[in-house]
């Protein structure tokens, strides 16, 4: 579903590049965690994909009838805005040219938020926000959905909430699933693949090679 080729990319155009050479392939019904340290590259790959950014060379194409969104919920949140959960979702459905106006009603009732549908955007918890954020990314039934850390100001028990949704969303309706993840143990617990991006390449591994990888660097660092 997924793949780059060769791929280098740099802000400015020319090096030094925080993408390099890098190749991936990811076939669909995945679940892929992104993970590396910060500024990595991480979301940088993630705008590629969504074709926010074009490389500076190489390919990378994603094969997908419709892509679901899910940013860090920083560059969403606006306190001040008056707009209530239904409307917000409502002109992104109009927005997508879905004619369905029960589904952005349905998409709440899948994330658990149908009884905050009128209340404000700007009074809404770190988990209610990403969840409606999900719910959004969902409205037209999309094949492929990207999420840029997920659990970022999200309290524990709407974390467990919401990677579970994610699992099911992935192993039940098919749906792959790429996510940036600074959440080592929700990636191992719930992805069926970690991609680790280090010095601009990375390598695709199991959770479970991941999580031995770096247990024995942090027993070598300690």
């Amino acid at each position: 579903m997924i793949r780059a080729e060769n791929l280098f990319f740099s802000y400015t155009g020319s090096p030094p590049y925080v993408l390099r050479g890098l190749n991936l392939e990811i076939h669909r019904g995945e679940y892929v965690s992104v993970v590396g340290e910060n500024g990595c590259g991480k979301s940088t790959l993630m705008k590629l994909i969504l074709r926010f950014l074009k490389p500076t060379s190489g390919s990378i194409e994603a094969h997908a009838g419709r892509i679901g969104y899910v940013p860090q919920r920083s560059d969403f949140s606006n306190s001040g805005f008056p707009i209530t959960v239904a409307e917000m979702l409502n002109s992104y459905r109009r927005l997508l040219k879905v004619k369905d106006r029960g589904a952005a009603a349905r998409c709440l009732e899948r994330v658990g938020m149908t009884a905050f549908s009128r209340a404000l955007m700007g009074t809404l918890s770190g988990g209610q926000t990403q969840k409606v954020l999900i719910a959004r990314a969902l409205i037209g039934n999309p094949d492929l959905l990207i999420l840029d850390e997920p659990s970022t100001g999200v309290d524990i028990g709407s974390q467990r909430e919401i990677y579970s949704f994610l699992k099911t969303i992935n192993r039940k309706n098919g749906i792959t699933v790429v996510s940036v993840e600074h959440n080592l143990e929700a990636a191992v617990a719930n992805s069926t693949l970690i991609y680790h991006l280090t010095g601009g390449r990375g390598h695709l591994c199991s959770p479970r090679q991941y999580a031995g990888e770096f247990m024995r660097k942090n027993r070598v660092e300690g």
